[in-house]
């Protein structure tokens, strides 16, 4: 067990010792024998020791009655996820250092820190209050689809962007850097997934979810959690089944092929539709949407050129700073050299534009 654990027979002796992980019989030399179930129990421990946990909180977390081995290899599928997407960021402040030194510019003794300290996180995420907002056109849509629902459960509610002021709302969280920024009136916030939301059946009146979705290690759970809770859903997210979706964006299209290998193991838009009995509609994006989402500034290019308004979209840090550079540097010499334009020129007269973002209603 040991070895195929990776851990000493010391560390399995201690967890013994200690109830973390109780073997369920001994052999008649003395010897511990892991049943089935022990085994699992083990991959949890570990799999949250890997992460960073305290035994103590460990315990709490593996003796929690209400979550079995699914939901465990799901809170951890996640937890890697966002391990996963701050190395990313660590590696790309540490070129962008790099990049500064061969230039020769120092950076200051904060900026330093901030790369390998506690607040790289929060640095990413603070580029959200700052670009990440409620577009008034597209809330409008969504609260009138939350219909007469005075109770709503915002799920994976971020920093609160796009809560009706006007109805009773809970959110739900799982980022602890996102529910710091919440402001101080929003909505009482709790943290958890959207895989296993902690309220019973039919507990509120409507469930919304909004430029969410494709954060959660499995989209289709969650949207059967939000049917569960509540009468209606309403989930604002994005089409990538439908032919040619890669195309649609001239950001992905021409500068940003990785975008695909992000959304590879991403549920059709039927798959999603169905997890709610609903039905999607169409929500095309004003070309000045105040909201700063990955297709947002899609009739305003330069605006992919800001550093604060890429740091704000996880799909840059999820690509990588080599995709990142690349692109940045394509269309900057595109919009100098005027082959943007002379490439997207029909976008100019429209006043919005179907970029594949859906609202799903049930």
């Amino acid at each position: 067990m040991a070895e195929l654990a990776g851990v000493s027979v010391r560390t399995l002796h201690h967890y013994d010792e200690i109830g973390l992980v109780r073997p369920s019989a001994r052999t008649p030399a003395g010897y511990r024998a892991y049943a089935p179930g022990d085994v699992e129990r083990l991959r949890e421990v570990l799999g949250y020791r890997r992460l960073g946990f305290a035994l103590r909180d460990i315990a709490d977390l593996v003796d929690d009655p209400a979550t079995d081995a699914v939901a465990h290899l799901r809170r951890l599928r996640g937890l890697l996820e966002e391990q996963r997407d701050r190395t990313a960021a660590m590696v790309a402040a540490i070129d962008r250092e790099l990049e500064a030194r061969a230039m020769g510019i120092r950076t200051t003794p904060e900026e330093q820190l901030k790369v390998f300290g506690a607040q790289l996180y929060d640095t990413i995420g603070s580029a959200y209050p700052a670009t990440r907002r409620t577009e008034p056109r597209i809330a409008a849509r969504i609260w009138e689809a939350l219909g007469d629902a005075r109770t709503v459960l915002n799920v994976g509610a971020g920093t609160g962007s796009y809560e009706p002021p006007d109805r009773e709302v809970t959110a739900v969280e799982p980022s602890a850097v996102m529910r710091a920024q919440r402001p101080a009136d929003a909505a009482p916030c709790v943290a958890a997934s959207a895989e296993s939301l902690p309220f019973e059946d039919g507990s509120f009146d409507a469930a919304m979810a909004v430029s969410t979705v494709h954060h959660w290690p499995d989209p289709v759970a969650g949207l059967r959690e939000m049917r569960r809770v509540a009468r209606r859903v309403v989930v604002f997210t994005y089409d990538a089944s439908s032919p040619g979706w890669l195309q649609r964006f001239w950001l992905t299209r021409d500068y940003l092929p990785e975008f695909a290998r992000l959304l590879v193991d991403w549920p059709s838009l039927a798959d999603l539709t169905q997890a709610i009995d609903g039905r999607a509609e169409p929500l095309l994006i004003p070309w000045d949407c105040e909201d700063g989402f990955f297709e947002a500034h899609w009739r305003r290019p330069e605006a992919y050129l800001d550093d604060r308004v890429r740091r704000a979209v996880s799909v840059w840090t999820r690509v990588g700073p080599e995709a990142e550079q690349r692109a940045v540097d394509a269309l900057r010499d595109d919009l100098a050299s005027g082959r943007w334009a002379e490439r997207n020129r029909d976008l100019l007269a429209l006043d919005a534009a179907e970029l594949g973002l859906r609202l799903l209603v049930a």
